[in-house]
């Protein structure tokens, strides 16, 4: 997913400078994929559950209230007319207009048989809710660790004060194009839904005090400015004292500082991440591993070899040769499990 443009006027901030964008690495690495189910039109009582799946969901509320109830989650979360739910770790959840209302279970079956036949409508007679649902799925790579740390449910209410109006204005963008029979509806609401995310994860680390680990990390300057410079130098010989010299801060007091909003130490993140991009380039190159051993940082093949077995449990060789023969078949068999 590529990143929006720079505004045109306004002073860039750490990031900008560094010229590296930590959460679109994390969501291109993660290869991000997007599946919309479509519109729901419903009308009280009603209930949807929607069951386990390995992919982050997505509820967008168009009109009317719900509530959203999590699996794991203590209490029901309200939404509003506007409101975005973002599950990043997928899991079971159901969504209803009150509580003991019945539900209905949405499987895999239904979720496809949902798509490109319009909207879904059942319930009773009652107070109407519109709602706009899908599906973010990843490819073959493990989960990133910042994102890995998001909590189970991204709440983006839409009377918060703090948010950017482009959030809001592309929730409405996705909402009427939900309720279009236009050519390319369905691509062009993929497309929206990623855009959403991305707005979504950025409300998340604006609005959000830095107690939380992972993602919200961003929102602080100095930390922001190490993870900006490990994701766009990640062959450079890193140590906590320069990393610590780069932000500006003593070595003790950035080693904490990271370790308390990231939720693991610098080189230990430093070396998650190594090998992150290598079994991307593992699974989607020719490079040969002396090289890719060279690009992320290792001084020689050995070491790397060493370090990504301790880390995958495999070989680099073997780990690509898996890969390579189980091939796209095996990625799109995986993904169709929402389908």
């Amino acid at each position: 997913m590529s990143s929006s443009p720079k505004e045109f006027a306004g002073r860039p901030d750490p990031v900008d400078e560094l010229g590296s964008d930590v959460l679109a690495d994390v969501l291109d690495t993660m290869r991000l994929s997007t599946v919309m189910y479509g519109r729901f039109e419903l009308s009280a009582p009603w209930g949807i559950q929607f069951c386990e799946r390995p992919v982050a969901r997505m509820l967008l509320l168009a009109r009317g209230s719900a509530r959203l109830e999590v699996e794991g989650m203590e209490g029901a979360v309200t939404l509003s007319a506007g409101d975005l739910a973002v599950l990043p770790h997928g899991g079971a959840h159901t969504i209803r207009d009150a509580e003991g209302s019945p539900l209905l279970v949405l499987g895999q079956g239904e979720c496809k048989a949902a798509r490109g036949v319009g909207p879904i409508r059942f319930g009773g007679d009652g107070e109407r809710t519109t709602m706009v649902s899908g599906a973010f799925r990843f490819g073959a790579a493990p989960r990133a660790l910042l994102f890995e740390r998001l909590p189970s449910l991204v709440h983006i209410a839409s009377d918060d004060p703090a948010l950017a109006p482009s959030l809001a204005s592309t929730a409405q963008l996705l909402i009427a194009e939900s309720a279009s029979s236009s050519p390319g509806a369905s691509v062009v609401m993929s497309r929206l839904a990623d855009i959403l995310l991305v707005q979504a994860l950025r409300a998340h680390i604006a609005t959000r005090p830095c107690r939380e680990h992972g993602l919200c990390a961003l929102s602080d300057p100095h930390v922001r400015k190490a993870l900006s410079l490990i994701h766009e130098r990640l062959a450079a010989p890193w140590t906590v004292e320069s990393l610590a010299s780069a932000v500006a801060l003593s070595r003790s007091g950035f080693a904490a500082r990271f370790t308390e909003l990231v939720g693991t130490p610098p080189l230990e993140y430093l070396a998650r991440w190594r090998m992150t991009k290598a079994a991307q380039l593992l699974r989607e190159s020719d490079v040969p591993l002396s090289e890719l051993a060279t690009t992320i940082g290792y001084q020689s093949e050995a070491s790397f070899n060493r370090a990504f077995k301790r880390w995958d449990g495999r070989a680099p060789g073997t780990y690509r040769r898996e890969h390579r023969r189980r091939g796209p078949v095996a990625v799109d068999a995986a993904a169709s499990a929402e389908r």
